[in-house]
């Protein structure tokens, strides 16, 4: 499943850089699915939605820190276990409970994103 920050966050920052996919944003900031990977023009989604990997998103949050769920792969192909995780000071990096994904369905996204 995928990674979800929740209300607790204090918006320390930690998480941010540790992502390999740049799901993790600041609240407020707009996000796109290009950014940290090598997604560009029109991109097909997993769903089989087309998309402009470049065009801006509109923030999931605008409070607090919040990772782009179809853009996490709970670090899968990266690391052993999801580093937002691992360096949250407050514990509010947690399983999604409203997006389980299995190892496969990870790592497909991983190389979705990254082309290997």
């Amino acid at each position: 499943m995928a990674i979800m920050i929740t209300d607790e966050c204090i918006n320390c920052g930690a998480c941010e850089p540790e992502c390999p996919n740049t799901a993790i944003y600041e609240g407020g900031v707009e996000w796109n699915w290009s950014g940290g990977t090598e997604l560009s023009g029109k991109a097909k989604l997993i769903d089989g939605t087309e998309v402009d990997a470049e065009e801006m998103q509109e923030p999931v949050s605008d409070e607090f820190y919040y990772i782009v769920t179809g853009k996490c792969t709970e670090c899968t192909g990266f690391h052993e276990e999801p580093q937002c995780a691992a360096v949250c000071p407050v514990d509010c990096c947690v399983d999604d409970p409203d997006n389980e994904e299995t190892d496969g369905e990870l790592m497909a996204k991983k190389e979705w994103m990254h082309k290997e």
